[in-house]
């Protein structure tokens, strides 16, 4: 059996870059760790990537991470979206939008 290649992304698809998937990955993994999420969804499509994090497998989820390029040069491709839809933070760069998401952790490893 030999090694096959994992497949490109489709013509027009949306995902996320390296980097930007380790710091998702690196702040999921301590939500984890601190008892608050236990499970997570990707979706790639053609307008949007969405990382989406969930306290449970069956419920909505409580915060979602959007990259859209379509707004890179508007109010910024970055979105942080909460379980109501709303959005919490918007910005050009994925740090500051998930810093709500990083005081909450910090909050929960303090109690």
């Amino acid at each position: 059996m030999g090694v096959v290649p994992f497949p490109k992304a489709a013509a027009g698809q949306v995902g996320f870059e390296r980097v930007e998937l380790n710091r998702i990955l690196d702040l999921y993994g301590r939500m984890v760790a601190a008892g608050h999420w236990r499970d997570y969804a990707m979706d790639l499509g053609q307008e949007a990537a969405v990382f989406s994090a969930f306290r449970r497998a069956a419920e909505r989820p409580e915060y979602r991470i959007e990259k859209r390029p379509a707004l890179r040069n508007r109010q910024g491709m970055w979105a942080l979206i909460g379980e109501g839809g709303a959005v919490l933070k918007r910005g050009h760069e994925l740090g500051p939008v998930l810093a709500p998401v990083e005081r909450r952790l910090m909050k929960l490893v303090e109690e």
